[in-house]
């Protein structure tokens, strides 16, 4: 046996507790629930082939949660990726308390979601602070939580809970352009914006594409502060694809939950493959 066959067996050796449970408790569920997407009844005992696809589609639970899920994404993730780019450039500049500032953004990472939740509440519930102080100045009290604004409540939780994480990585990628572009740039006559724009973005994209995926995931796992905040059944503006499979299981109606899983992973997968295509068509660019 070689030197290099003997690395191999130690490898897969040491990696194989890891592989044996990502197999058991993913691979193996994973493939379970697409075969119960083809099945009816409890444990799976008829097959129906594509009905249960067919009556996903058709559901208007599943419609609404559908477009509820994608409007919250194409709105939620611009927003902090937009804000989260401005913040970093300016911790990225010196100034006085701007390590305080860093680790201020840095709370919300490291704070339980039920007690984000119960401050969130503590502000927008229909006796909260807001209501308090409307109806103190003579404005008509507001159901934030139970109207239309509920979908900008969980908007601005999502964006308040994650835009940290996302300040970090972009001021990573912020701190390794060398200051020596800069200055030859400003030699050369080059504006803050012709800086911005012919240095920092094109080095910043890997960072900024890496960004960019991980906020789209954690926009699909926002679930969490939609149900703490308004349970099972929320105002109709946040009913998330989540409450929809959490719903159904409750039920006891596997297949539909099955169905919906699986849908959501053919969207993300698709979604991160056509993000990966372009950047690999587009390259990465060099200075």
């Amino acid at each position: 046996m070689t030197l290099k066959q003997r690395q191999q067996r130690i490898g897969i050796l040491f990696a194989s507790p890891f592989l044996i449970g990502f197999i058991l408790f993913f691979i193996a569920p994973f493939i379970i629930s697409i075969g119960y997407t083809f099945t009816f009844g409890t444990g799976g005992t008829r097959f129906v082939g594509l009905q249960n696809y067919v009556d996903v589609f058709n559901s208007s639970a599943f419609q609404l949660a559908s477009y509820n899920t994608f409007r919250f994404i194409s709105i939620g993730v611009p927003l902090i990726m937009l804000l989260a780019l401005v913040i970093s450039l300016l911790l990225n500049k010196k100034f006085g308390g701007s390590s305080f500032f860093r680790s201020v953004f840095l709370y919300p990472l490291v704070i339980p979601i039920a007690s984000t939740v119960m401050v969130f509440n503590l502000f927008f519930a229909e006796s909260g602070l807001l209501n308090t102080l409307f109806s103190t100045i003579g404005i008509p009290v507001v159901e934030w939580l139970n109207s239309n604004y509920a979908f900008s409540v969980l908007v601005g939780l999502y964006i308040w809970k994650n835009c940290g994480y996302n300040i970090v990585l972009l001021l990573t990628g912020l701190n390794s352009i060398p200051y020596d572009f800069y200055e030859v740039a400003r030699i050369e006559g080059a504006t803050k914006w012709q800086q911005f724009r012919y240095i920092t973005m094109p080095i910043m994209m890997p960072t900024f594409f890496f960004v960019f995926v991980i906020s789209i995931i954690n926009s699909f796992k926002c679930f969490r502060e939609a149900f703490l905040l308004s349970g099972t059944l929320p105002h109709k503006s946040i009913y998330m694809l989540q409450h929809f499979m959490n719903n159904n299981f409750t039920n006891l109606n596997y297949q539909r939950l099955s169905v919906a899983a699986f849908l959501i992973f053919l969207v993300i997968f698709a979604l991160i493959y056509v993000l990966f295509r372009m950047r690999k068509k587009a390259g990465d660019i060099q200075l």
